[in-house]
């Protein structure tokens, strides 16, 4: 089942792989997803267009904010 996202940011962990950082609307939840998977990621876990745990989602290098 799909459900209504707002999108609250990028960030780029410390293997490459990009991650986007959502809001569900409906339950307010916050969502990490792998967007990319980086070139020399060795992470299994990291899956495209799959979620992170939220331990994992704090290991991050470099973070966007959405405008």
């Amino acid at each position: 089942m799909m459900s209504l996202v707002r999108l609250l940011g990028f960030t780029t962990l410390a293997c490459g792989c990009v991650t986007g950082h959502y809001r569900e609307v409906a339950t307010n939840r916050e969502i990490t997803y792998v967007e990319e998977k980086g070139s020399t990621c060795t992470q299994q876990g990291h899956r495209r267009n799959h979620t992170l745990a939220p331990a994992r989602a704090a290991l991050n290098v470099l973070t966007a904010k959405a405008s």
